[in-house]
């Protein structure tokens, strides 16, 4: 395996995805300044939600944030120019993971699929050609073609974990999510009367899912790689006209290039390609890479599929439901009101959006480990103000996917005293049937 991954190859197609990668990275530090989402969501709120374990990461006060996303901007810049290539990736992903770990409310599939992306390039001869080091150093005539699938090998997973995750009954038979958001655009001249169609939506969904399921394949095959990226390019830019669902969709355009042969760029600006057979040895794999390689894969693997060990679908309980490419497969819409009983029995109801963030308010109130993080920091400020102990309940209502909404968390159970981590949360309540009467077991 080693000497195959150690094959030689033209490096201008890597050269080409740190170009894309670093740029549309730089643009969209821009885009949140532009929007003043780095004041809405990193300055403004009072209360965080980082992850477990990690609650040692907090946002900087004030103008910090600014400077960290100047420092993410500068840092991508470096990445698009290849200057200093290896300082720069890793900056931008340290900086970058860090934004991403400060709060959950803010996590996005796609912002995870960079921080790897950014952690993978670390490694890779990315600068090869096109660079600034390149032009400092001199050009690299080939390297070995690891990274190459490595890359690959990523977009791969992320695609096909995309598509296991729409092989559920609200997408495939009910066309859910996407009915209740093409329901929005029923108002539009000439396509809209379509999207109010019930099977408008299931016939997207069924595409959808099947274009996740296979369009990787295709893109490996001579033959079809082409006519497939026509589809990727038409399918990701009809969704980021239809949804709002940031970068993604530029992000998987530029990305999937890596897929056509490694000298494409060169032939497309009818440059000549190297002709060396060999590799530098400092493209080469070390055995150890190999072997790091393999662990990153396996987590890669295992990760999304922890969401099956628990009991009832994932997009109700959301448990394992971060980091396993579940893209766009559920609307979820709640309210919830806490109620805290201290040692004499007096009951104070607590309104979180006296606290939280629009943005902050309406992740929480949907993610049971969210509801479950605020339950503690109620149990927290009453503990600071000298009123504690106290216990905290919460009565909260969902609505998953159009049906009527439903409890989900126990009211009886007292959250200041269970526990977030792996194991299952028997205070979530269970999805009862929808109003169709399909049972969720």
């Amino acid at each position: 395996m080693r000497e195959r991954l150690s094959r030689p190859i033209d490096p201008s197609s890597l050269a080409v995805f740190r170009i894309l990668f670093g740029s549309l990275m730089a643009l969209n530090v821009l885009r949140y300044e532009a929007e003043g989402w780095v004041h809405d969501l990193f300055i403004a709120p009072t209360v965080t939600f980082p992850y477990w374990g990690l609650e040692v990461i907090q946002p900087l006060p004030g103008w910090g944030m600014h400077a960290v996303f100047g420092v993410i901007f500068l840092a991508a810049v470096g990445v698009a120019l290849g200057w200093r290539t290896r300082f720069s990736v890793g900056v931008f992903w340290a900086t970058f993971t860090y934004v991403e770990l400060i709060d959950r409310t803010t996590y996005l599939n796609h912002y995870y699929l960079v921080s790897i992306l950014a952690a993978l390039m670390f490694f890779m001869p990315v600068s090869a050609v096109w660079s600034l080091d390149a032009r400092r150093k001199g050009s690299a005539p080939s390297i070995a073609v690891w990274p190459v699938w490595v890359l690959r090998s990523q977009l791969v997973l992320v695609y096909v974990f995309a598509g296991i995750a729409k092989v559920r009954p609200d997408w495939l038979l009910r066309g859910e999510p996407l009915a209740t958001w093409l329901g929005r655009y029923a108002d539009l001249p000439l396509v809209g009367p379509l999207f109010a169609e019930p099977w408008a939506a299931i016939a997207m969904s069924w595409a959808g899912c099947l274009f996740d399921l296979t369009i990787a394949f295709f893109l490996f095959g001579r033959r079809t790689r082409r006519y497939a990226y026509v589809v990727v390019i038409a399918f990701h830019v009809l969704t980021a006209s239809l949804f709002s669902i940031g970068i993604f969709p530029w992000l998987m355009i530029a990305a999937t290039t890596i897929f056509f042969a490694p000298d494409w760029p060169r032939r497309l600006l009818r440059r000549s390609t190297p002709t060396s057979s060999e590799v530098t040895a400092s493209t080469r794999p070390p055995r150890w890479a190999l072997g790091l390689l393999a662990v990153h894969f396996l987590v890669q693997l295992v990760v999304p599929l922890r969401q099956h060990l628990y009991e009832g679908p994932s997009t109700w309980h959301e448990q394992g439901f971060r980091f396993s490419w579940n893209v766009m497969v559920m609307e979820k819409t709640g309210q919830i009101d806490f109620i805290v009983r201290d040692g004499d029995g007096r009951e104070t109801v607590v309104l979180p959006s006296e606290e939280l963030t629009p943005l902050q308010l309406r992740m929480m109130e949907t993610q049971p480990d969210l509801i479950l993080a605020y339950a503690h920091h109620l149990a927290e400020r009453w503990e600071r103000e000298g009123r504690g102990p106290v216990a905290v309940h919460a009565d909260g209502w969902v609505s998953l996917n159009g049906r009527r909404r439903q409890r989900l968390i126990d009211p009886a159970v007292d959250l200041a005293k269970a526990h977030d981590g792996l194991a299952p949360k028997p205070w979530i309540r269970p999805l009862g049937p929808d109003r169709q009467g399909w049972a969720h077991r």
